[in-house]
Parts: structure tokens; C-alpha cells; sequence
């Protein structure tokens, strides 16, 4: 018998081999197979992975859900070598995925959070300069935070205005091209980034103070810090809850499409374009956005009134 940590090694082993990256599945999984040991259990089973999925009693089924998942992925694998793990049942958690209705942020919205980046202190004036330029980024090309966080140098030409985004979500990989300012504004902050920092430890192109990549829970921890400032979110000992750096992505998206159509772009036809843009997998998770505020739902109500043809009730 092949003890479970063993099994566990081997499998992060063979999904890496299959090019799947795996940084939920190992820093989330390793706690479930400690706690597997700690029971004293030789195999996984049903009773002992819901127990762990759904040990932190104050989060939500989509939690559960989530961390359930993740085991069954692994419970599969191991029953595999040892039908003697369990595989836990789907719908043994219930729980539907819904989206949540995304925030939309207004111009002024984006202008205060990049104009509280600009007051973060630090010790060399690196960390207001990036933080303020990442968000602008963000705001004005729809990206991921990731896909942002994971630009190194040689990723950002600036001479030819386009950003090279590799293995992406999905693993796919695409190209952004960059309006004239914002290949401007690029070049101003990758100017003084070296040479508030002269000896950079990574090659990523937006650093911290220490020459390191930004780390996405950083990104994070300082994005909550600068809502609260600026008032789009409660005070620290409120909710938690508020418009999220993903709303970013969702406002460029939704602001590209009432764009078109106020200036009478024959949408259906552009879409494709636009989740090409925003590396989407299938057309199907752009045209989400059609449905997703009010104001889009307006505008495509009237274009379809215009195209209808007279007479028709």
C-alpha cells in the first residue's frame, strides 16, 4: 500500500507532466492530506473529505464546494492505484454556481483609487509609482490581474505599443495592443522604476521596493486598503465585501460594448473581437456581459427596436 502522501507527490507529479498547473491543488490539498493523518485514516474516504471541506464553519457552499473538488480531483487519481479510496459523490455539497453582478466602476471611481496609489508610502517612491500605473493598466486594458502580475520585461514592447500575455488562463497566450498614451505612460514608469531601482532581483516588469514581483495576495491586501480609502468599501471592521479588482476587467468590458453601442457598431459582429481581446475560451463568456448591467440590456433593447422591421408588434 502506497501511503497517502506518497500518492499525493506522485500526482502533483503527473498533472505538472500533463502541463496543468497546480498552485490551488497543492497549497490546498496539502492541508486535506495532513488532516487524512492526522485521523489516523490509511485511505481517503467520503465521510473523512466532507468533514475537511466544510471544516471552516463560516464560509460559504461555494467554499465547500470548491475545496470538495479539489479532493475528488485527487481521490480520483488514488482510487486509480488503490480502489480502496473513496471517491466523493458529486452533489454531496449543494451548491449552484451564480456570478456575481459585477461592479461597474465610474471614471472617477478609477481616478481616486489611482490617486490614493500615488499617496502609498515607501522607502524609495517604487511602490506608489507601480501600484498606480498597475491599476491604471488594469482599468484601461481589461486584463487579468494575474496575466498583469505575470508580465516580465521582454513581455512589453513598447516601441511597436503591444504586450505579449503568455500562457494565459486556459493556457493561451495573445497579444494586446496599447493606445499611444498608455504606451506613454509605460515607458514614463518603466523609466523611473530603473532607476529607483538599479538592480532588480526578477524580471518581472512591475516590482516592489525589494526588485521582486508583485505577488497577487499583495495585490490584494493593497487594493482593500486603498477601496477603504477612497470609500468604495466599509471601514476595516465592516464587511468585507465590495467591488474587487476582477470589476476592473468586468467595467472595460461592459464600457467597450455600450460604446459600440451608442456609436452604432454592429455588435454581434465585433464580439468575437472583444474575447479575443479578453482571452476568453468560448465567445459564450463574453456575450455574459450583454445581461450584465442595466444600461447594457438598454442599449441592445433599442438597437433591436431600430432593426425590427415597421409594423412588427
Amino acid at each position: 500500500m502506497i501511503d497517502l502522501a506518497t500518492l499525493f507527490e506522485e500526482y502533483l507529479a503527473t498533472r505538472r507532466a500533463l502541463g496543468v498547473r497546480l498552485p490551488d491543488a497543492e497549497r490546498r490539498l496539502g492541508p486535506f492530506v495532513a488532516f487524512v493523518g492526522q485521523h489516523e485514516a490509511p485511505f481517503i474516504t467520503t465521510e473523512l473529505a466532507h468533514r475537511w471541506a466544510t471544516e471552516p464553519d463560516h464560509a460559504q457552499p461555494a467554499t465547500w464546494a470548491g475545496r470538495l473538488g479539489l479532493v475528488r480531483g485527487f481521490a480520483r487519481y488514488a482510487h486509480a492505484v488503490d480502489p480502496r479510496h473513496e471517491i466523493p459523490p458529486q452533489g454531496l455539497i449543494s451548491y449552484r454556481y451564480r456570478r456575481p453582478q459585477p461592479y461597474i466602476y465610474s471614471d472617477r471611481e478609477i481616478a481616486d483609487l489611482i490617486a490614493a496609489a500615488q499617496e502609498l508610502p515607501g522607502t524609495t517612491g517604487l511602490r506608489p509609482l507601480t501600484y498606480m500605473t498597475l491599476l491604471a493598466l488594469l482599468s484601461v486594458t481589461g486584463m487579468r490581474t494575474g496575466e498583469i502580475l505575470n508580465l516580465d520585461r521582454d513581455d512589453v514592447d513598447l516601441a511597436n505599443g503591444v504586450l505579449t500575455v503568455r500562457d494565459g488562463k486556459f493556457g493561451k497566450s495573445r497579444h494586446i495592443p496599447l493606445h499611444e498614451s498608455t504606451s506613454v505612460a509605460l515607458g514614463r514608469y518603466e523609466a523611473r522604476r530603473n532607476r529607483l531601482c538599479p538592480a532588480a532581483r526578477d524580471p518581472a516588469f512591475f516590482l516592489n521596493e525589494s526588485g521582486t514581483r508583485i505577488t497577487d495576495w499583495t495585490l490584494r491586501r493593497t487594493f482593500v486598503r486603498l477601496s477603504r480609502q477612497t470609500g468604495l468599501r466599509e471601514p476595516a471592521k465592516s464587511s468585507g465585501y465590495g467591488p474587487r479588482l476582477l470589476d476592473m476587467r468586468h467595467s472595460f468590458a461592459v464600457g467597450t460594448l455600450v460604446r459600440w453601442y451608442r456609436d452604432g457598431v454592429d455588435v454581434e459582429r465585433h464580439i468575437p473581437r472583444l474575447a479575443t481581446w479578453l482571452g476568453h475560451a468560448h465567445v459564450s463568456d463574453t456575450y455574459w456581459y450583454l445581461s450584465a448591467t442595466p444600461e447594457l440590456m438598454q442599449a441592445a433593447a433599442r438597437r433591436l427596436e431600430r432593426l425590427a422591421p415597421r409594423g412588427r408588434p
